[in-house]
């Protein structure tokens, strides 16, 4: 076992949380204070792995309907600043690394539909969750606990607790429920504003007294030996702290590295029974699934720093969420591939021990 200091963890993450607690959270989203119930109840994941990292519950304060501001008004991002991107199918948005790395949840219902971004900075995992659950619509909090180094969600209509990597509700009155994801793209910020140069951007201001500039965890990300949370030995020898793109089934995963696709590249792949296809580059990585109407397409890579980034022999035209822009399927989408996500490599092993590679 690797080991860390959990106690100078532990005060990071709390001098972290030390500017905001539930006061910041409007009175119609406190419907739920409770103490974290790690010992009494029952688990879908091994209580054993979970530790309360410092904070409480909403001590990392989620967002709800933070101000974004137009793409061209955007100061405090460097060009190889990592975002995460949204769009509806007619507007984007973009929410940074920057913003994520202090807040981990945006919740939005402001932009078409209800949903959560959903980001860990220890295991660089974003997914972005439909916030309508049993017909109710709530809001996910941060509860401050940690599983495998992986944030555990609460959502404020039940008080449950969820978690990101496994996809569903692990414990309380939902648990075993799966939500709904939706399509997220990350990307670095001087690519996401070529592409979408009208998009709008998640601003500074908060509301809360944070330093955006500065990263919270200070060499986390780039020091392959450090962890909040013990680990297991990696298996395969690749960094711990890569970025990988991964696609889960159950318990089982596929990861994919950006060398796999050079300059640029499609590809077509089955797992545990879907056909896939990936589209890649240096600087991103998606994937769709393929349905019975788009299994026989023959996709091509057509990027061009461009909002297009492929083509297909149906003439369609097709963008980073999956829309076809252009062609006899204009309008339409892709289908979402549910578990497809970016990953520090070591939460892969974390998580699907048995994972496989493409290669």
């Amino acid at each position: 076992m690797k080991y860390v200091n959990i106690t100078l963890a532990l005060c990071l993450m709390l001098f972290i949380s030390c500017s905001g607690d539930s006061s910041d959270i409007p009175n119609s989203q406190q419907s739920v204070i409770r103490e974290n119930p790690v010992e009494p109840n029952v688990w879908l994941i091994d209580p054993n792995f979970i530790i309360d990292a410092g904070p409480g519950i909403d001590g990392i304060p989620a967002l709800i309907n933070p101000e974004t501001i137009m793409a061209d008004q955007i100061t405090y991002l460097a060009d190889d600043d990592l975002v995460i991107g949204i769009s509806n199918g007619t507007n984007q948005i973009a929410i940074p690394h920057r913003i994520l790395d202090w807040h981990e949840i945006v919740n939005m219902d402001n932009f078409g539909t209800t949903m959560a971004v959903v980001y860990c900075p220890l295991t660089g995992t974003g997914i972005g969750w439909n916030t309508k659950i049993n017909n109710e619509t709530t809001t996910f909090g941060v509860s401050g606990l940690l599983y495998k180094n992986n944030i555990v969600p609460y959502d404020r209509a039940t008080g449950s607790n969820w978690s990101q990597l496994s996809g569903q509700c692990v414990n309380g009155e939902l648990i075993g429920s799966t939500p709904e994801t939706t399509v997220l793209t990350e990307l670095t910020w001087g690519l996401w504003k070529k592409l979408y140069p009208s998009s709008r951007v998640v601003s500074t201001n908060t509301g809360h007294a944070r330093q955006y500039q500065n990263y919270p965890y200070g060499s986390y990300k780039t020091d392959n030996e450090r962890f909040i949370y013990p680990i297991d030995p990696l298996i395969n020898n690749i960094p711990a702290k890569e970025r990988v793109y991964v696609i889960n089934s159950g318990n089982k995963a596929k990861v994919y590295q950006f060398k796999s696709f050079g300059n640029g590249k499609i590809i077509k792949d089955q797992f545990e029974g879907k056909d896939y296809v990936l589209i890649g580059n240096s600087q991103f990585i998606v994937s769709f699934e393929l349905d019975e109407n788009t299994i026989n397409f023959d996709f091509t890579y057509d990027f061009n720093d461009g909002e297009v980034i492929m083509t297909d022999d149906q003439n369609n035209q097709w963008d980073l969420f999956g829309q076809a822009l252009s062609g006899p399927n204009k309008s339409q989408f892709l289908k979402t591939s549910h578990s497809g996500m970016m990953s520090y490599y070591f939460s892969v092993e974390s998580f699907y021990p048995d994972s496989v590679f493409y290669e």
